[in-house]
């Protein structure tokens, strides 16, 4: 969904052409699995960190156009609504002090743009959902100018008959609301994590991805409120789901699967059943035709940027010209800091590497409904759930980051010759924040709890401790 689009509106023939091109692409890609015709290097490293633009009172600024002509940045581009910008790093080979370069690169982006903000008289804040937004505020007036979004609104609805969606979250309160644009999405900001792969260990990553989602995203929950109701640790999870709630073919053979979800199952023998289920399961939302040859993959990469699953494969290209695969995990929320957010990432990188490289195969011993139903539980209720692990044991998800998970990210970081004061920091950091149980959810609910249900009141205390920079569970 990076890609820009030329125009909004499509025609049959728009449609026609484009599956057509599909299906070529895909048909071409099976034969660069079967040629091992992609990249074969791994271990590379990259986030997309998405942010809110604020303003004095601690309510969304929608001025992102006019904050990134300040800002000309090629590392900063604008998001879904006018009050949301997406900053990125440059790709990093994971090993050495890997993790505190990527640290200083995104540290200094950051500061970077901060700086451009306070010269507007706005702010920048990192959060999954921005506790001030309302739902008046997810407009499509505040839609930013691009064609692509406004494409995707008509599209979206154009599949759902025009019906609108229906919002409705039960947690510790219970939201249910009616919403008539895909704006929704625009509140559900998140730390999207890249992991390049090669096509032979492709598989082993990508499951190992889908496994680690639960404790992983156990130790980031930061969206515990939405329009003012305190719902689940992390309600930014359902909150995408029904954002964009459209479904796949309803003849298909596994029934209309979802577009945005946790995905269908592990992969078995390669990443390409993926882009074979993205063909033959859903329908194309963007029928952008593009004069480029098969080999840029255009129309293939454009239609799987409209499928959104948690952990989801990516083609892209390298500096040299080479396609290569990369696996994007998408359940982190943004912030509370960049430390934390770095942290985040190394418990991933580190857990994902030993799931992958252990045996059995970690996929063996964990079946894919558990993993699903481990991350909807630990995007519910945190620290606080209990997952079923390995040999079918029930756990709670804290005894198990700290007895066995966090080791296991140590070994995997060991293994990939990550310098050991970079370990020792951003691993010491999700020891302490499991030890505490202060996540950015866990603080956010402590605040209301001192001060009371003012939603611009928590935004602004946030965002002050958060450019503190200490991470959160020092806060």
């Amino acid at each position: 969904m990076g890609q820009e689009i030329r125009n909004t509106e499509f025609s049959e023939r728009d449609f026609v052409e484009f599956r057509s091109a599909l299906v070529r692409e895909t048909r071409l890609l099976k034969r660069w699995f079967d040629d091992r015709h992609l990249s074969q290097r791994s271990g590379v490293a990259g986030f997309e960190l998405e942010a809110w633009l604020i303003d004095q009172s601690g309510q969304p600024a929608p001025v992102n156009t006019d904050f990134l002509s300040h800002l000309d940045s090629e590392w900063v581009s604008p998001e879904l609504s006018l009050f949301n910008v997406e900053l990125n790093v440059r790709p990093a080979a994971l090993h050495g002090d890997v993790f505190s370069r990527l640290y200083d690169d995104l540290q200094r982006n950051w500061l970077h743009c901060r700086s451009i903000a306070e010269q507007m008289e706005i702010d920048l804040v990192m959060t999954g959902i921005l506790p001030s937004v309302q739902e008046s505020q997810l407009v499509l007036a505040n839609m930013s100018r691009m064609k692509r979004y406004r494409a995707l609104n008509e599209q979206v609805f154009r599949h759902r008959n025009g019906r609108p969606l229906q919002l409705d979250i039960v947690g510790r309160e219970h939201l249910r609301t009616t919403h008539y644009n895909v704006m929704l999405e625009a509140a559900t900001t998140s730390f999207q994590i890249h992991l390049q792969v090669n096509s032979d260990n492709a598989v082993r990553y990508y499951n190992a991805s889908i496994i680690a989602s639960a404790p992983v995203l156990a130790v980031a929950v930061n969206s515990p409120y939405l329009f003012g109701h305190d719902i689940w640790d992390e309600t930014r999870i359902p909150l995408f789901e029904q954002s964009v709630a459209t479904g796949g073919f309803s003849g298909a053979a596994l029934g209309p699967l979802k577009r945005v979800g946790f995905g269908s199952g592990y992969a078995r023998q390669s990443l390409f059943e993926c882009f074979a289920e993205n063909l033959e399961h859903f329908p194309i939302l963007l029928p952008m035709v593009s004069p480029e040859a098969d080999e840029a993959m255009q129309h293939l990469r454009l239609h799987n940027g409209t499928i959104w699953r948690w952990n989801r494969p990516l083609l892209g290209v390298d500096e040299k010209g080479k396609p290569h695969l990369r696996i994007e995990h998408r359940a982190i929320p943004a912030g509370p800091t960049v430390i934390d957010a770095i942290a985040n990432a190394a418990f991933f990188y580190g857990l994902v590497n030993q799931l992958a490289t252990s045996e059995p195969a970690a996929e063996a011993q964990l079946p894919f409904t558990a993993a699903r139903d481990n991350f909807y539980a630990v995007a519910r209720y945190g620290l606080d759930a209990r997952l079923l692990w390995f040999k079918e044991q029930r756990i709670s998800v804290r005894q198990l980051l700290l007895d066995k998970l966090i080791p296991a990210a140590e070994q995997g970081l060991t293994e990939m010759k990550i310098d050991k004061s970079d370990i020792k920091t951003y691993l010491g950091i999700i020891r302490d924040r499991v030890s505490s149980g202060q996540t950015g959810a866990a603080w956010q609910r402590a605040w209301v709890r001192d001060n009371g249900t003012d939603m611009r009141g928590l935004t602004l205390a946030y965002a002050e401790r958060q450019h503190q920079g200490q991470p959160v569970h020092e806060w």
